[in-house]
């Protein structure tokens, strides 16, 4: 990450291992788990589809104002949502807890996408560039299942901003996202490798507890 909009990397004890798939262009799913249910929509989410069902997509379907959700982690309003996940998980809800702040975790607390312009607030600076479509990626993970990531490149803007941004929101084509995990640096294929931190963008008019609310929708 750049030096103005730097998200911190942490290294997981046990790290994915990812088998990168294909040669058609950009995104790659996380591996967390969330739950749905095994239907046609849900297994996709989960992260099992076949290769052809993957489109291209428009950074369109990011439009909007976005807030990071590690603000909510912090200050204990996602706690419902690790009590939850372990209820049906293999980890306690402070397990959950420390899991999910290294994937969270980030000082980009805004971002906002306007037809071709993404821009990027960490606190009082904010970047901004002018992006194209770089294709999609297909990620296979240790467990099995799979996530697509959908890369933008950057044609203009500040220098600041990075190159590259990466969307993975459990989607493989086009629709438009209620949330997405983006990966942003200088470096494509290197994105590519990083599956720890995932920072986490929902609607900027959504309060806490609507957000937790969506949470525990999935």
């Amino acid at each position: 990450m750049n030096n103005v909009i730097k998200t911190l990397g942490y290294a997981l004890a046990v790290a994915a291992t990812l088998v990168l798939t294909g040669t058609a262009g950009a995104q790659t799913g996380t591996n967390h788990a969330h739950g749905h249910s095994h239907d046609a929509k849900g297994s996709v989410y989960d992260g099992y589809f076949d290769d052809d069902q993957v489109k291209a997509r428009l950074l369109s379907d990011w439009e909007g104002d976005w807030q990071s959700v590690y603000p909510y982690l912090a200050d204990g309003t996602l706690d419902p949502v690790m009590a939850d996940k372990a209820k049906h998980g293999d980890k306690s809800a402070a397990e959950y807890r420390t899991y999910y702040d290294i994937g969270y975790k980030t000082d980009v607390d805004r971002i906002v996408v306007h037809g071709k312009k993404v821009a990027f607030f960490r606190g009082k600076e904010t970047v901004s560039g002018d992006y194209e479509t770089d294709g999609h990626e297909i990620l296979t993970y240790k467990k099995g299942n799979r996530g697509v990531r959908f890369i933008f490149r950057k044609t203009a803007g500040d220098d600041a901003a990075p190159r590259f941004i990466q969307f993975s929101d459990h989607i493989i084509a086009p629709e438009k996202a209620d949330h997405y995990h983006l990966y942003w640096g200088n470096d494509r294929a290197a994105l590519l490798n990083e599956v720890t931190n995932w920072p986490t963008y929902y609607p900027a008019d959504l309060n806490g507890k609507q957000i937790v609310e969506e949470m525990l929708a999935h």
